[in-house]
């Protein structure tokens, strides 16, 4: 076991350093990508305007690219941190799976946050979501009677390719306020 957590470590550390970039200014056009995702998840479930309307806050991704061969796979991600429906920062989302996988797919991903201190604690960077905690697949018209689990509900939704997977891993979160 503990093996396999140097492993992982070792797997995120490489991904931050291949994907990672720093947040360099402010592209508004980038903010644009995050209004499309919010108003697309809007359009193809309903239902989630409840997690608009009373949710403390939320964390939008546009575009997490996804990519896996044989036996590991990773994701990175740049998002946007609403609060009270207000931008207050922006996040890095970095994804590392074992398990058998082949493919690549682009998907976005939103996350509600049910309280203050749910946000909160997300702000506090270095957040983690683990495999336990699984994010509902929007489809078009589809209704969702799920809830929020430990003040946090998932939603994904993919853009596009192809992915096939039957792995275990984890999402880590970084967040910078905006200024």
């Amino acid at each position: 076991m503990m093996k396999m957590t140097k492993m992982l470590m070792a797997a995120v550390a490489a991904a931050s350093l291949f994907f990672g970039t720093a947040f360099a200014g402010w592209d508004p056009a980038e903010s644009d990508n995050a209004q499309r995702a919010i108003d697309k998840f809007r359009r193809q479930a309903p239902t989630l305007e409840r997690f608009f309307l009373n949710a403390y806050g939320y964390a939008v991704f546009p575009d997490i690219f996804k990519g896996g061969f044989i036996i590991l796979g990773g994701a990175h991600g740049k998002g946007y941190v609403y609060e009270l429906n207000n931008l207050v920062g922006r996040s890095r989302v970095t994804q590392v799976n074992f398990g058998p996988q082949l493919g690549g797919q682009s998907f976005a991903e939103i996350i509600f946050f049910k309280s203050k201190n749910d946000l909160d604690n997300f702000k506090k960077g270095n957040y983690e979501l683990s495999a336990q905690v699984t994010g509902v697949v929007v489809r078009s018209g589809m209704a969702t009677n799920t809830d929020y689990s430990d003040g946090v509900a998932v939603f994904a939704m993919p853009n596009a390719g192809v992915m096939a997977e039957a792995t275990i891993g984890g999402q880590k979160f970084t967040y910078t306020p905006t200024d």
